[in-house]
C-alpha cells in the first residue's frame, strides 16, 4: 500500500474532490488498518469503485480507497447459487466469472463498470417488473466498521436488510455475498414505438415481460422499445453480427451520437428536428445472448443523469407533466428520457423499498447546464412520491427522504451503532441522512 493525493474525479466529470491520500488496499484486513490509522488521526474515510455516481457519494476530503484491487472471486456454489466475492469486483469482471460457472445475477443494469459494491450501495436496479435491484441479491456482505472492527451480516443477521444499500454510511464494504441463479439468454426485441402507443400499455409492459423499457425522445413523440424475454433452457444463441453490433452499438450510438450532442450543445434550436431524427434512424432487431451481454450496452457519450422511482400507477401523470414542460419550451433536451420498472423488494434504503415502481431517468450531454431542466423534473416526481437514486443527481434532504422510507430512522440508528464519529461521512451523506 502507498499513499497518493490526486484530485479524485467521478466518470461524469461533475464531481472532484482533494482526498489528503487515495489507498489501494487489496485485503480487508488492509482496509481494517486504514480506518484504524484514520480513526487515530480523526480523519474520515470513503471508498470509491468506478466513480459512476453522479452525486459526491463517495468524495471526501480525507482518505479516499480505490477497491479496484479487490476484485477477486473468492468461493462460489453451483448448488445454491451463492458466490463470495471481493467487493471492488467491477460487474464487467464478474458476470464472464460466472458464466463460467453456470450462474448470472438475476438483473442487472444497462451498464457494467460499477463496483459491486458501489452497486448495491446505491441501489443499482435493471428493469422487470417481477424483478428487483441488484440488492436484493446479497445474501451476506463483510463490513469495516468506524473503529476498524470487523462485522459480517448474513441472511439472519438483524440488519440483513439495512446493510445491502448503505450508501456507504455505515463502514466500508469489503466482501459481498450473492444470491445467483443458473445462467440464462434473453431474446432481446427492439423497436421504434409511438410514446402513446407505450403509455396505453404500461402494465403490459410491466407484468408481461422479463424485462422492458424504453427510451422516449423530448419534443417528439418518438421512442424506442427494448423487451428482454428469458428463453427456455437449450435454446440456441443468435446473437448479433459483429458489423451489426459495430454499427448499432459503437457507430450510431457513441461516435455518430456524440457528434450529435456537440452540434446539440452549440444550436439548442435545433433540439427537436434533432430527436425527430435520432428517433427515426431507430431500426428494430431481434437477437439471444447471454443475458449480461443483452443487459449491458456501451456508453461513452458522456452525460449527467437524474433519475427518480415513483409508483407505478404514478408514470402516465409524470409522462403527461414532462410533456407539458417540454411543450412550453422551458429548456431544449437533446438525450432522451429512459423508463424502467422494478418489483417490491424489502431492503430498506432501496427505493424499491415495500413499492413496486416505474424509474424515469433524464439526462443531459455533459458540456449543458441541467441545473433548470433536473430541478423541473425533480418537482414533477417529488409530487408523486419520488425517490431518487442514490447515485444521480438531486438536491433533496434529509426531511423529504425520511418521509419517503418507513425505515429512515431504523437505518439512522444502526448508523449511529457502527459509526457514531461519522468516520464515513461526507457532505452528501450529511444532506441526504442529516447531521
Amino acid at each position: 500500500m502507498s499513499p497518493s493525493t490526486p484530485t479524485w474525479t467521478n466518470w461524469a466529470g461533475n464531481v472532484r474532490s482533494a482526498p489528503v491520500a487515495l489507498e489501494h488496499p487489496t485485503t480487508t484486513a488492509e482496509v481494517q488498518a486504514i480506518v484504524a490509522r484514520a480513526a487515530r488521526d480523526g480523519r474520515t474515510v470513503k471508498a470509491h469503485g468506478a466513480g459512476h455516481s453522479f452525486t459526491p457519494i463517495a468524495a471526501t476530503d480525507g482518505i479516499a480507497l480505490s477497491l479496484a484491487r479487490m476484485n477477486r472471486v473468492l468461493d462460489h456454489d453451483v448448488t445454491t447459487g451463492l458466490v463470495r466475492v471481493q467487493a471492488g469486483i467491477s460487474l464487467h469482471e464478474l458476470n464472464p466469472q460466472l458464466a463460467a460457472f453456470g450462474l448470472a445475477l438475476p438483473n442487472l443494469g444497462d451498464v457494467d463498470p460499477q463496483s459491486v459494491a458501489g452497486a448495491i450501495s446505491t441501489g443499482t436496479h435493471g428493469t422487470g417488473g417481477r424483478l428487483q435491484g441488484i440488492a436484493a441479491a446479497v445474501a451476506g456482505l463483510q463490513l469495516v466498521t468506524g473503529d476498524g472492527d470487523l462485522l459480517e451480516v448474513d441472511a439472519e443477521h438483524p440488519w440483513a436488510a439495512a446493510v445491502p444499500v448503505s450508501l456507504g454510511a455505515l463502514g466500508i464494504v469489503t466482501e459481498v455475498t450473492l444470491r445467483c441463479v443458473p445462467a440464462f439468454l434473453l431474446q432481446a426485441r427492439e423497436e421504434p414505438a409511438s410514446l402513446p402507443d407505450l403509455v396505453g400499455r404500461l402494465d403490459e409492459l410491466a407484468d408481461d415481460y422479463d424485462h422492458a423499457e424504453f427510451y422516449w425522445f423530448p419534443h417528439t413523440e418518438k421512442a424506442l422499445l427494448k423487451r428482454n424475454t428469458r428463453v427456455p433452457h437449450g435454446t440456441a444463441a443468435a446473437p448479433l453480427g459483429r458489423l451489426r453490433h459495430w454499427w448499432d452499438d459503437e457507430f450510431l450510438s457513441n461516435t455518430v451520437y456524440e457528434r450529435v450532442q456537440r452540434v446539440a450543445a452549440r444550436r439548442p434550436g435545433l433540439v427537436p428536428h434533432i430527436n425527430a431524427i435520432s428517433g427515426s434512424m431507430l431500426g428494430a432487431r431481434t437477437y439471444t445472448a447471454d443475458s449480461f451481454d443483452v443487459f449491458v450496452s456501451p456508453r461513452r457519450v458522456r452525460f449527467r443523469e437524474s433519475e427518480f422511482a415513483v409508483p407505478r400507477a404514478a408514470l402516465a401523470p409524470v409522462i403527461e407533466e414532462l410533456q407539458t414542460w417540454f411543450a412550453a419550451r422551458h429548456e431544449l433536451v437533446s438525450f432522451p428520457i429512459e423508463v424502467r420498472f422494478t418489483g417490491a423488494d424489502d431492503v430498506w434504503m432501496s427505493t424499491g423499498h415495500e413499492r413496486d415502481n416505474a424509474y424515469v431517468a433524464v439526462h443531459q450531454y455533459h458540456r449543458t447546464d441541467p441545473t433548470a431542466y433536473f430541478a423541473a423534473a425533480q418537482d414533477i416526481f417529488t409530487a408523486h412520491e419520488g425517490r431518487p437514486h442514490w447515485g444521480k443527481m438531486h438536491t433533496l434532504g434529509a426531511d423529504y427522504l425520511a418521509t419517503r422510507y418507513r425505515r429512515f430512522e431504523d437505518f439512522l440508528a444502526i448508523r449511529e451503532d457502527v459509526d457514531p464519529k461519522r468516520r464515513f461521512t461526507n457532505a452528501y451523506l450529511d444532506r441526504v441522512l442529516g447531521t
